[in-house]
């Protein structure tokens, strides 16, 4: 049916054909609130708000934008007010039985960050953007990145994503945000410099391709290290500066030597793992399950790989709530 005939089918009340009308642009936004709110559960929250709010003034809508840019409109305003409530999500503590961590480098700013199946980036890869975008898709969905607009203050963070990685013009961008173009290019110069100061140095450094034999080669041997406890074969694969952070706990840890003492007081405890392989943030990530004494192995979380050039730049553990978005079970039975 075209566009115009299911835009006058909605107005008139038709769920159907108002359902037809936004599905081509679910996905790209559930993955732009993701972006905004760095919480895969508060993203689809907001989608589902802007999909509501779509509804109820669709018969206001004046076509004056396209379809896409109305809903990009709603969605980043639900988002920003989201991010100015004070009901996010709060920092958990260290809760690993007989496992005392050592003193972190610092306390993490982003403890409600969540990881983002890839499976749900199918369909958002080849969403179009504007001219002006400067990010890949992959790249704007990475836990690095996501992590970095965290930061910065809501309307710096809107401006940044719409025009930076969505490539809305300025102008457009303004209407979004009922603004003006002077000060929407104030904030993108601001949220620019911010993002490059927090950006973590591997950023810079190319990881290989997804799928690519020099990937599969990385991650085979990070699993042969984690699942067998060889913490001198592990620490071969990190970079001097590797990154490893645990959201919802805020304990950050920064270079190679506080990587492995971490590791260690894992491996000491006697805690021995298996990893079952996936996808999130278009990076490396395996749901990790605890072996017990009866075989069976328990779920604990999800491991998220970062890779630089040939080495693994970063390592983010997710609490094991997180394994059923991607498919992965509470438990595995005795291998």
């Amino acid at each position: 049916m075209a566009t115009g005939d299911l835009m006058s089918k909605a107005r008139a009340g038709d769920g159907d054909a108002f359902r037809a009308l936004v599905q081509p642009y679910r996905e790209e936004l559930r993955a732009h609130c993701y972006r905004m709110l760095g919480s895969l559960q508060d993203a689809e929250d907001a989608l589902q708000d802007t999909l509501l709010a779509a509804w109820q003034g669709i018969e206001g809508f004046e076509q004056r934008a396209s379809m896409r840019t109305w809903l990009y409109r709603i969605a980043t305003n639900r988002c920003l007010n989201v991010r100015r409530s004070a009901s996010r999500r709060q920092a958990k503590e260290w809760n690993v039985p007989h496992v005392e961590p050592p003193e972190p480098t610092r306390l993490g700013e982003v403890s409600w960050l969540q990881p983002y199946p890839d499976t749900l980036l199918e369909a958002v890869i080849d969403a179009p953007l504007g001219p002006e975008a400067r990010y890949e898709q992959t790249e704007s969905i990475s836990l690095a990145f996501v992590t970095a607009l965290q930061v910065l203050p809501p309307r710096q963070l809107a401006v940044l994503v719409l025009r930076d990685v969505l490539g809305f013009h300025a102008g457009e961008v303004a209407d979004m945000l009922d603004s003006t173009v002077d000060s929407v290019n104030s904030a993108l110069k601001r949220a620019r410099a911010a993002l490059q100061r927090r950006r973590p140095p591997a950023a810079h450094r190319q990881p290989p391709a997804p799928g690519s034999a020099s990937e599969d080669a990385i991650v085979a041997k990070f699993v042969r290290a984690w699942e067998s406890a060889d913490l001198d074969a592990l620490v071969d694969l990190l970079t001097d500066d590797v990154f490893v952070s645990m959201p919802p706990v805020p304990f950050e840890y920064e270079g190679k030597d506080l990587a492995a003492r971490f590791c260690a007081g894992i491996f000491r405890a006697g805690r021995r793992f298996d990893l079952v392989p996936t996808r999130a943030n278009g990076q490396p990530a395996f749901g990790a399950y605890l072996r017990a004494p009866n075989g069976i192995s328990h779920g604990t979380g999800l491991y998220v790989l970062t890779l630089a050039d040939h080495r693994i730049s970063a390592m983010t553990r997710f609490d094991n709530g997180v394994l059923p978005w991607f498919g992965l079970p509470r438990s595995l039975p005795s291998r």
